[in-house]
């Protein structure tokens, strides 16, 4: 009965001291976990801060790149061969001043046709010839010159027959159509040099890219790329500026096809109240 006891005793420590071990490494085993997690997530921490460290010091590198912009500009320019590129660029400076002179005086020239020729009408109506023609004098643009000289024709003693008013107000016309059309030949002069002076530069490149194949002794790209640079970068550049001057030239045009269409209801409404004046000789 001892020796069961005593079997029992032992089994039970034997037990006990097994359960006690797994225990134990099952705590070990969870502190092992709990310090690599831990560990992963001082790394992921730190992997982060990294990034926007990478983050931070890239993005002043894009601003200075896209400050920079001018400086690309220029290093394209000297590339292109900076004797005609300056061609180039003479023809944009140039074209582009007498586009702006063309801009302003035509926009200056700009009145309200229907509301001047109304105002015309009135004062022919009222017999206030004289205040009719001040009035033109005093209005810029080529309505108003037109209307000045009719007026005066009218208020004239010789010239105040309808016959004489109509030749007047036609050429007088013809005069203003070619104050509004100056300058305009050399808007499209510059239009078509600034890619001829680009082919130019494209033509010399290429002479340049065969002399020094030549010279070499070998076709390679890099011995190519020299030239080639040289014909590309004059031709884009020349194509560039005529697009801009084209695009001004045609804003141009379309003011002065409107001025022309409100001299032409100008001169009509012109004929119409001096008909109808009691000054004028029909």
């Amino acid at each position: 009965m001892k020796k069961l006891f005593a079997i029992v005793a032992l089994v039970a420590a034997c037990s006990f001291a097994a359960t006690s071990s797994v225990m134990a490494q099952d705590e070990a085993t969870a502190e092992a976990v709990e310090a690599a997690d831990t560990a992963a997530v001082d790394t992921a921490a730190a992997d982060t801060a990294v990034a926007e460290a990478a983050a931070e010091e890239a993005a002043p590198v894009v601003e200075e790149e896209s400050e920079s912009l001018h400086k690309v500009l220029k290093t394209k320019f000297i590339e292109g061969d900076a004797g005609f590129m300056s061609l180039v660029a003479l023809a944009l400076v140039l074209g582009l001043a007498f586009c702006i002179e063309r801009v302003i005086y035509l926009t200056l020239a700009q009145v309200n046709t229907r509301k001047f020729t109304a105002d015309l009408a009135d004062l022919v109506a009222a017999d206030k010839v004289e205040d009719a023609i001040k009035l033109c004098a005093d209005t810029r643009g080529p309505v108003a010159r037109i209307s000045g000289k009719a007026l005066e024709c009218l208020n004239s003693k010789e010239q105040n027959d309808i016959a004489t008013i109509e030749r007047t107000i036609n050429t007088e016309a013809e005069v203003q159509g070619s104050y509004l059309e100056q300058h305009c030949s050399w808007i499209t002069f510059f239009i078509a040099s600034a890619p001829s002076l680009g082919f130019l530069g494209t033509v010399i490149g290429m002479v340049m890219a065969f002399d020094t194949i030549e010279k070499a002794g070998d076709i390679s790209p890099t011995v190519v790329a020299g030239g080639m640079k040289v014909a590309l970068i004059t031709t884009i550049f020349g194509i560039i500026v005529a697009l801009v001057l084209q695009l001004f030239y045609n804003f141009i045009l379309g003011q002065i096809e409107s001025l022309t269409a409100n001299m032409e209801e100008a001169a009509q409404e012109l004929l119409v109240m001096c008909v109808k004046s009691p000054k004028c000789q029909k």
